[in-house]
């Protein structure tokens, strides 16, 4: 007997891309710029010192940033943060990251870090790019140790050709309903919350969905 589609209910077609072309091509230059305004990034920092997962935090943390770049947006940086994305020269850029690990979550879903790995894993407008996500965030929630937090923000800026051709065609509330279905699917975290961080109508809409590993 096969094994259940995990994503029984979308619709066919949902988790593909105008350009289905390499991710590494798209990828390959640079791009040292900020993709939300600068409210919203402040709302990502205010998150992760909410949630205690920066440098803040009592006790010492080491975060996964996944689809990283060359800023990560703690307001303090946590002891040890682990960044992960397309772009080798994006990555050495970040001036947080203790660890960096250039890796294609569309190639290979699989996270090359071992179980209960991190205290806390983080994915900053980027959700939106994967189409696996149900495999990734599974990976996710083995590499994070039981109790671990996992915050997913999102806007709506999105390089539309490599966005999956469901988040183009639903708006920001669905954004938050798609993502903590994504999460629910995984079997593997508490149960999500969705919340927008930033002031209704103004600037840039700062989204968070966030679970704790189970």
């Amino acid at each position: 007997m096969s094994a259940p589609d995990p994503y029984a209910g979308f619709p066919a077609g949902f988790f593909t891309r105008d350009d289905e072309r390499p991710d590494a091509d798209f990828y390959g230059p640079p791009r040292l710029v900020t993709h939300i305004d600068d409210a919203a990034v402040a709302a990502v920092g205010d998150l992760y010192a909410e949630l205690g997962i920066d440098g803040s935090a009592r006790a010492p943390r080491r975060v996964l940033d996944l689809m990283s770049s060359w800023v990560s947006h703690f307001r303090t940086p946590p002891a040890e943060l682990v960044v992960l994305g397309m772009n080798a020269d994006e990555l050495a850029a970040n001036p947080a990251a203790t660890e960096r690990v250039v890796h294609d979550l569309n190639a290979d879903p699989r996270l090359p870090l071992p179980d209960d790995d991190v205290d806390a894993a983080v994915c900053c407008v980027s959700i939106d790019y994967l189409t696996r996500p149900i495999e990734v965030l599974t990976e996710v929630g083995r590499v994070l140790r039981p109790g671990g937090t996992l915050a997913i923000t999102f806007s709506n800026r999105c390089f539309p050709t490599k966005a999956v051709r469901g988040w183009l065609l639903t708006d920001d509330a669905q954004h938050g309903t798609i993502v903590a279905e994504l999460v629910r699917r995984t079997g593997r975290f508490s149960e999500p919350v969705v919340e927008l961080r930033t002031e209704p109508g103004v600037g840039d809409p700062l989204y968070a969905v966030v679970a704790t590993a189970r």
